[in-house]
């Protein structure tokens, strides 16, 4: 099976197929349907989406500097199209979806009720690129969905029924592979970086412990076997001894010499 060389393009799929809303002042709210778009850094949170200068929204979002990203499902698969090839210059698409515009937060482009999560997003820089302008924008909001959250309180976004586009096609996301970490997870379900990371906090405890008793604990604890200790006993009671009669014979001289 071999390699055929094609000119430079876009082939990095699949992506997201967002609803971004918009609004200006006290203008309609707009809908347009973004492929190209993703995360650019978790803290601060920031994204961006990437628009043609012709396209309506883009003069929406480039004067009110915000925007909010609308994830989207199979149910709104028909929307995320329409809103992708129909133009707000003609149309009121949330009317013609049959979507519900709700007042952000922190933005007055409206959030999507029908879509399970809404992110809010204020623009902080536009990088000009060529055929696509980059708005990059900080994350000021997220919504979710209760309905998709689960007993324990935990957000189950991936029963969401998310939805991905993929070189001119629709997609939903299918099956579970796998999670993050699996590739290197054991038996007992922890990783080896965990199993290291346990084994240098042990290590570090003791060096610790140790450090902090110093040389006490050798000194009071007795080395060697019993033998060894009696022999230092012994040896010690012999040069007590040893010490003693040398003193008693150098007293006598004394007192002798002095008489």
């Amino acid at each position: 099976m071999g390699k055929e060389l094609w000119k430079p393009g876009n082939m990095l799929y699949p992506l997201p197929a967002v609803m971004v809303s918009c609004q200006e002042g006290d203008g309609s709210p707009n809908i347009i349907t973004v492929a190209w778009t993703g995360t650019i850094c978790t803290n601060p949170a920031m994204v961006y989406i990437s628009v043609r200068p012709e396209r309506y929204s883009y003069d929406i979002i480039k004067k009110s500097r915000e925007f909010v990203i609308n994830l989207t499902t199979k149910k709104l698969v028909k929307a995320v199209d329409y809103c992708g090839v129909r133009s707000g210059r003609d149309v009121d698409k949330f009317k013609e979806m049959k979507l519900t515009p709700v007042p952000g937060e922190y933005t007055k482009a409206p959030l999507i009720k029908e879509c399970p999560v809404n992110i809010e997003c204020k623009v902080v820089k536009i990088e000009e690129l060529g055929s696509h302008h980059m708005f990059i924008a900080r994350v000021v909001g997220v919504h979710v969905d209760t309905e998709y959250m689960n007993e324990k309180g935990k957000f189950e976004l991936n029963n969401c029924d998310l939805i991905a586009y993929s070189h001119g096609q629709y997609f939903d996301l299918g099956n579970e592979l796998g999670t993050f970490g699996y590739s290197v997870k054991r038996k007992d379900g922890k990783t080896s970086s965990n199993k290291r990371l346990s084994e240098n906090r042990k290590s570090s405890k003791k060096a610790s412990r140790n450090k902090a008793s110093g040389n006490n604990v050798s000194r009071n604890k007795p080395s060697g076997n019993k033998e060894t200790i009696k022999k230092e006993k012994n040896n010690k009671v012999s040069m007590q001894k040893s010490t003693k009669k040398k003193t008693d014979f150098k007293n006598r001289e004394v007192r002798e010499k002095g008489k």
